[in-house]
């Protein structure tokens, strides 16, 4: 028994024991687990005064380690309504948070902090707390705070890294690991986690060395040897890859994230049989996983299996590295699976621009079943697609028309069972621009005295495939010796493009005038052949049935299929592929030879001369 305990035990026997010396003693019994005696002290302390606010806030205490939360929240109340000190509020907040009554125990631990403002650890639990209530940014200020009072605080550190990887905030979460990593040189996971955020910042050499470090303190973390895996992926490095990615799996046999992503490393390789061979892996050791099934639909179309890609595919809406948004409709979603007579029904634009382009074509089909069709699509294209047969109404997305029923454009091909062989409108079905639209750029390019080509050779740069599918310009150098008049169709030029179009006054820029997609198509009807990398604009000039040269990568998009240089989508384009990963050099040589094709027929066909009409024959005298 130590001073205090012998203390207390004496006034006890001397009859001039007092409440506070009863809790004394009675937080000291229960500290050193002697729950009878503390529970003897808090009844008599209670005895002789029953609202004593730490007799009250003892025997809250007593309760909860009687695993009695509803009691304890109320005894402990009980005392916070006598004296709200700091140490009621806490224990109270405590019961609450163990109750998961989250937002009330962070209401009881903020008037805590109010009242010790300067406690690192109280700041630190409180930002876990809203971290858990997803209130993040809150969280995060949180446990900024608690590292700023104390900066050796390894626990706030390495809370709030998490919490800015989280969200996003990657330089942030690397100034926090690196206080972290100094305060414990010794984490494998913090490595990890902070080649996450460096790789995340393009700083692949750190990032690099930060998972080479991670694996040599443990060689167990499966994640790392993934993440290594993905990074040599990045850069080429395929033998690396692939030895990250099977040590992985050596580790975890049913890792079906890393059996993913082996899986994307084959296809493009176009080494099909092995990705499905590991994407059923993974689908066997995960069988809902919503990533495996769109890789695997991804795998199917592209193979021109539609009947079970377009199911597959649905599993996009589960998937937030998509950025799909579920609209929360409460109509039902059509899937052609119920009659649309005398309905009206929501067609919504869900992906991209060029897919909206391609997938538009089932507006006239939707419209032909008896529904009164309503088109919403982003406003660059809205008026384009407006005019599509069938669309009654097109509005923007901040619209609240009343329907019946919806889609998302990119669910029409399930809904209509589309097959190889049943592509609808692969001929067009955009209407021609008007005709004094197609004039005021008719003018504007001046006198067609020679073959006209546009020309669009990147994508949005924002694309998470856009450094395969697009190029900087002075690729497309050896077709500017061709007698041609080139056009820009190309909208947001990079600046390492921007110096090379100044200097290339032979191709025509006058993409200032293009304000939204009608006006390019419009521009496009003026032109003679458009060559474009996999953007939009190719599902622009297909729709219109205008010539289209499509460039396309050595691992293409599902649409583009495999080992063909047509479309089955659109009839008027023509697909020039790329047979070496990254070399698109060959494939331009390709285009400048099939271009120059195109300019000799046209000159013979200029200079043949027009057949000669034979002289009428004679007739024969009549004879008598």
């Amino acid at each position: 028994m130590n001073r205090r305990e012998r203390r207390a035990t004496a006034a006890r026997q001397s009859g001039r024991t007092s409440p506070a010396a009863l809790c004394q003693a009675g937080f000291a019994h229960l500290r050193s687990g002697r729950i009878a005696e503390a529970e003897l002290c808090c009844q008599r302390a209670l005895t002789l005064d029953e609202q004593h606010s730490d007799a009250l806030h003892l025997l809250g205490v007593l309760c909860f380690h009687a695993q009695q939360p509803d009691a304890a929240v109320e005894w402990i109340g009980r005392a916070v309504q006598q004296a709200p000190k700091a140490e009621y509020l806490l224990s109270l907040a405590t019961v609450l948070e163990r109750q998961d009554r989250l937002e009330d125990a962070w209401q009881h631990y903020s008037r805590a902090l109010s009242l010790k403002p300067d406690d690192a650890g109280l700041w630190n639990h409180i930002g876990d707390l809203l971290w858990q209530l997803g209130r993040m940014d809150e969280a995060a200020r949180h446990l900024q705070q608690a590292l700023k009072l104390n900066p050796h605080y390894w626990e706030a550190a390495h809370n709030c890294g998490m919490l800015l990887l989280e969200l996003g905030r990657h330089a942030e979460a690397v100034e926090c690991f690196d206080i972290a990593e100094r305060l414990n040189r010794a984490s494998a996971a913090l490595h990890q986690m902070r080649a996450v955020c460096l790789s995340a910042l393009n700083r692949f050499d750190e990032a690099e060395a930060d998972y080479e470090r991670s694996i040599a303190l443990d060689p167990s973390l499966a994640e790392t040897h993934n993440n290594l895996g993905l990074l040599h992926w990045r850069f080429g490095r395929l033998e690396q890859a692939f030895a990250c990615f099977d040590r992985a799996l050596a580790l975890r046999p049913d890792f079906h994230a890393v059996l993913n992503n082996k899986a994307v490393v084959l296809l493009h390789l176009q080494m099909l049989d092995e990705a499905f061979a590991a994407l059923h892996r993974s689908l066997a050791a995960a069988p809902d996983d919503a990533q495996t099934l769109f890789y695997l639909a991804t795998l199917q179309l592209l193979t021109g299996d539609f009947e079970r890609g377009w199911a597959a595919r649905e599993a996009r809406w589960r998937l937030p590295s998509v950025g799909l948004v579920d609209r929360g409709f409460s109509q039902p979603l059509w899937r052609g699976d119920r009659p649309l007579e005398g309905k009206t029904i929501l067609l919504h634009s869900d992906e991209g621009l060029g897919d909206a382009i391609q997938f538009a074509r089932y507006v006239p089909m939707v419209a032909a079943l008896g529904a009164r069709v309503i088109l919403e699509v982003e406003p660059p294209i809205q008026q384009l697609l407006g005019g599509i047969e069938g669309v009654e109404q097109y509005i923007g997305r901040s619209s609240t028309p009343a329907f019946d029923l919806h889609c998302p454009l990119g669910t029409l091909p399930l809904a209509f069972a589309t097959r190889l062989d049943t592509i609808p409108l692969a001929q067009g079905y955009i209407p021609a621009p008007p005709a004094t639209r197609v004039k005021t750029w008719q003018d504007r390019l001046g006198p067609r005295d020679r073959f006209r080509v546009g020309l669009v050779w990147a994508g949005n740069p924002d694309h998470k495939n856009d450094h395969n599918r697009s190029m900087p310009l002075r690729t497309l150098a050896p077709l500017l010796d061709c007698d041609v008049q080139f056009v820009s169709l190309q909208k947001g030029v990079r600046d390492q493009d921007r110096a090379f179009l100044a200097d290339h006054h032979d191709i025509v820029d006058l993409t200032q005038h293009l304000t939204d997609f009608s006006e390019t198509a419009a521009l496009i009807s003026c032109l003679d052949l458009v060559i474009s990398v996999d953007t939009s604009v190719a599902h622009l000039a297909g729709a219109l049935r205008a010539p289209i040269w499509t460039l396309v990568p050595f691992n293409p998009d599902w649409r583009w299929l495999l080992e063909r240089d047509d479309s089955p989508w659109y009839r008027s384009m023509r697909l020039f592929r790329q047979t070496t990963r990254g070399d698109w050099a060959s494939v331009v040589d390709e285009v400048r030879v099939a271009l120059e094709g195109q300019l000799s027929a046209r000159r013979s066909r200029l200079v043949e001369p027009s057949p000669t009409p034979s002289a009428a024959p004679v007739p024969a005298a009549a004879t008598a």
